[in-house]
């Protein structure tokens, strides 16, 4: 006779322990590529099955009731009891690299650096589909559902997982030939003082980048003339013409290669970035996630030092 556990699924538990991680639904929502009334809806149907509320929601918090609480730690081991059951099934047949691998990355590298590979990962493995989620949060990918994340710098906090270093890129300054063709080009960073600059802030400590040169670096806070923490945004700014950059190099290459944009001090050097695959930390690694590890690491010299 069917009872309410037959209507429980893995999303269900999945949103609840992304709500109770985040304290938020908007945030569980971006973690897990939903909408945000999505997530309060798969909740809502997991509390209609048993007639009880897991979630004391307010204006400004949120948090497990006592239902709530008891359910936290079975939810998170059947989650990965769940993930156990897609390694063991995936590799009853090791040979076959099929089905989705999910990769989270910045949304700036997502677009200048993943999506121009995806035509030739199609060819090498058509029966693998690449999800591509842009976000900069680091998050335990077991619970938001990812195979691999892309984040660069050190990687802290986060048991249970593998990092696999990947490439390093170096840091540029950079201009439109139309600005510095109207300004001049900057001899030393110094000169820089001279120039209008854009600030790019690092979503995670909420600190604009510092422009460190070889011997000489810019203050943390000149007068910018533009800050923003969506790389894109101060590329464009760049671009047309709003002042002098400071970015990691595979952002600017495309820009460079075309010779809109000009690399400015390049014999002073900036610091280098190294740049890792984060990947749970099971045993056994699907072949489908293997394959795609492989093929990112057959194109670490694309995007910097391998």
């Amino acid at each position: 006779m069917p009872t309410p556990l037959d209507t429980v699924s893995l999303s269900q538990l999945r949103c609840f322990i992304a709500v109770i991680d985040s304290r938020s639904f908007a945030s569980a929502a971006r973690q897990l590529a939903l909408t945000t009334s999505g997530v309060s809806k798969t909740i809502s149907r997991l509390e209609a099955a048993y007639g009880l509320r897991l979630l004391h929601r307010s204006t400004h918090s949120i948090s497990p009731t006592e239902a709530g609480e008891s359910l936290i730690g079975p939810a998170r081991a059947l989650l990965k009891g769940a993930e156990d059951i897609d390694i063991i099934l995936t590799h009853a047949n090791a040979s076959a690299a099929t089905g989705n691998v999910r990769i989270g990355a910045p949304p700036a590298f997502v677009r200048r650096c993943l999506v121009p590979l995806l035509p030739t990962f199609a060819e090498r493995h058509p029966d693998v589909v690449l999800d591509l989620r842009a976000s900069d949060a680091i998050v335990d990918l077991a619970e938001v559902g990812l195979d691999l994340a892309i984040r660069s710098g050190p990687i802290d906090g986060l048991p249970g997982h593998v990092r696999l270093p990947w490439f390093k890129f170096d840091w540029i300054a950079f201009g439109s030939a139309r600005y510095l063709e109207r300004r001049g080009l900057p001899e030393t960073p110094s000169d820089l003082a001279k120039h209008d600059l854009i600030g790019f802030r690092n979503t995670r400590t909420g600190l604009v980048e510092p422009w460190q040169f070889r011997d000489e670096s810019v203050p943390r806070s000149p007068a910018w003339r533009f800050v923003t923490d969506d790389a894109e945004s101060a590329l464009l700014a760049a671009m047309n013409g709003a002042g002098i950059m400071w970015a990691p190099r595979w952002l600017a290459a495309e820009a460079l290669a075309s010779g809109m944009a000009i690399e400015v001090l390049p014999n002073w050097g900036g610091h280098t970035t190294p740049v890792s695959i984060l990947r749970r930390g099971q045993t056994l690694l699907p072949a489908r996630v293997r394959a795609v590890v492989d093929f990112l690491h057959g194109h670490a010299a694309t995007f910097g030092e391998a």
